[in-house]
């Protein structure tokens, strides 16, 4: 637990990705990074600033990139999280492409840091086969195109020292329990959200306990 016998600075925190970083079919404040900021606050007493999001539903790790330079970002953030690459699997884009440019997000993200790669977390893609939706298109195929990804992203994450927080088993309760699961049939609900930020809050938390002028 974070000491809290004074004061703390704010927390700026960026949150990149895609539909699941905004929270598609679900009110935005139900989304994943308001939840985590939201914990912050409460259980840590940490003072999180609201989430600058750059997200969009349906990008690709490309149109990531693209979104970030088109945002114009003159400052650095404390906190960075990111979650990508569901829409490379379902668009069928080459698995090269993804890993290039998930490299190259995340050296980005160490850069925009202020605390370089100890300010930087990310989140493995869930598993849409198990929803509604996703059962139509593959169930076996998508997990396997999914764990996939998820290998090569917690490889390149665990090369720079990354937390790699690993969300897709949660996901996958999905798929006997409708209450995790989003009125559109195949985005996570806020209950499943709040489940992925129980599951590494105090994860979080740590990653922020070793900064300068934060102390357990």
């Amino acid at each position: 637990m974070i000491n809290t016998r004074h004061a703390l600075p704010s927390i700026s925190y960026l949150a990149l990705g895609d539909s699941y970083t905004i929270g598609e079919a679900v009110d935005s404040t139900q989304s994943w990074p308001l939840q985590l900021a939201d914990t912050l606050r409460e259980a840590y007493n940490l003072q999180v600033n609201k989430p600058t999001i750059i997200a969009t539903t349906g990008w690709t790790t490309n149109q990531l990139q693209r979104g970030i330079e088109e945002a114009g970002l003159e400052e650095k953030y404390e906190l960075i999280s990111l979650l990508i690459g569901v829409n490379n699997q379902y668009q069928g884009y080459e698995f090269k492409q993804f890993e290039e440019e998930y490299e190259t997000l995340i050296k980005w993200a160490i850069q925009q840091s202020v605390y370089g790669a100890s300010g930087i977390f990310a989140v493995s893609i869930p598993n849409y086969g198990v929803t509604p939706f996703g059962q139509t298109r593959g169930e076996d195929a998508i997990r396997s195109d999914l764990l996939a990804y998820d290998a090569k992203a917690r490889e390149i994450c665990q090369r720079f020292d990354i937390p790699f927080f690993d969300i897709t088993p949660l996901s996958e309760l999905a798929k006997n329990n409708s209450e995790l699961i989003a009125e559109d049939q195949l985005h996570p609900s806020g209950l499943q959200y709040a489940e992925w930020v129980r599951s590494f809050s105090s994860h979080v938390a740590d990653l922020i306990s070793v900064w300068p002028g934060y102390s357990r």
